[in-house]
């Protein structure tokens, strides 16, 4: 049996009952990881903040700015973002810096996105090293099938896609963007964003631009959204109600789960050493 209750400093700690063996305190450490108490959320550090939120803004003023300098009428509609970093496109140089420095943000991103699972983590890194090899592969003008080009934007647009449902996570601590639900939504989105894109590609509709862009900027705001919810879920923290005895006045979080592990040792190691009559503690849980 296992007893939780604050001590006057207000945090929250394990108490053993004399005599309790060490299953009880891994008990313990599971219960805190299970229900999401006692486990500190981690958060985004600012200069993840700042690449995923410079992410979008430089992609849409990057081609934006490119389409302006093109002395030829050139329509965002039906013209891919591409045909502004290609051979004999003007300034194509400006095109070609968006894509390697939004790749740089959104791998910048991937590494400071540490709530997040590892395997999304790394889709999403290997979507922006894809998304930068766009740039040292661009579309030349008069060939139907730019294969580099192609393979380096195909995948990259499938990295992007995929890479939420590689990065969720279960429990009540985790934040929105991060929960399955959520990351199967954007995925879904995504998807259907990117096969519209594709179908004018295929059919010559005379959106690919448009669809293009659209895609882009989705992808592009996702990680911006997880962030924003990871900083949101690591200020606030969670609070748990249904774990009885534990809402107490006063009582906060214990810092993490290590100490948690490192108190319950010390604390056996005491009652191994010591033979005390047993007391009665507050806020049981079994």
């Amino acid at each position: 049996m296992v007893a939780v209750r604050s001590r006057p400093g207000g945090v929250w700690q394990p108490r053993l009952r004399p005599g309790a063996c060490w299953r009880s305190a891994v008990r313990l450490l599971e219960l805190c990881y299970t229900y999401g108490y006692g486990v500190v959320v981690r958060g985004v550090p600012w200069w993840g903040v700042v690449s995923s939120a410079a992410a979008p803004g430089l992609m849409v003023s990057g081609w934006t700015v490119a389409a302006r300098l093109q002395p030829r009428s050139f329509d965002p509609v039906a013209q891919t973002v591409s045909a502004l970093a290609a051979p004999g496109a003007a300034d194509r140089w400006v095109m070609t810096l968006t894509f390697l420095v939004v790749g740089a943000c959104d791998f910048v991103t991937g590494l400071a996105l540490r709530p997040a699972g590892a395997p999304g983590r790394l889709i999403l890194m290997a979507g922006a090293v894809a998304g930068m090899l766009v740039a040292a592969n661009p579309e030349h003008p008069g060939t139907s099938f730019p294969l580099p080009h192609m393979i380096c934007a195909g995948a990259g647009c499938a990295a992007l896609v995929a890479w939420p449902a590689g990065a969720w996570r279960r429990g009540p601590s985790v934040s929105w963007g991060l929960r399955p639900a959520v990351a199967a939504g954007a995925v879904a989105v995504l998807l259907a964003l990117l096969a519209w894109f594709g179908a004018e590609l295929i059919t010559g509709g005379g959106q690919a631009g448009l669809a293009e862009r659209i895609f882009g900027a989705a992808q592009a705001l996702w990680p911006l959204a997880v962030v924003v919810s990871c900083r949101r879920a690591a200020r606030t923290g969670t609070r748990l109600s249904r774990m009885p005895g534990l809402n107490q006045p006063g009582a906060r979080p214990a810092a993490d789960a290590y100490g948690l592990a490192r108190y319950a040792r010390n604390w056996c190691s005491t009652v191994s050493r010591q033979e005390s009559s047993p007391a009665i503690w507050p806020n049981r849980v079994a």
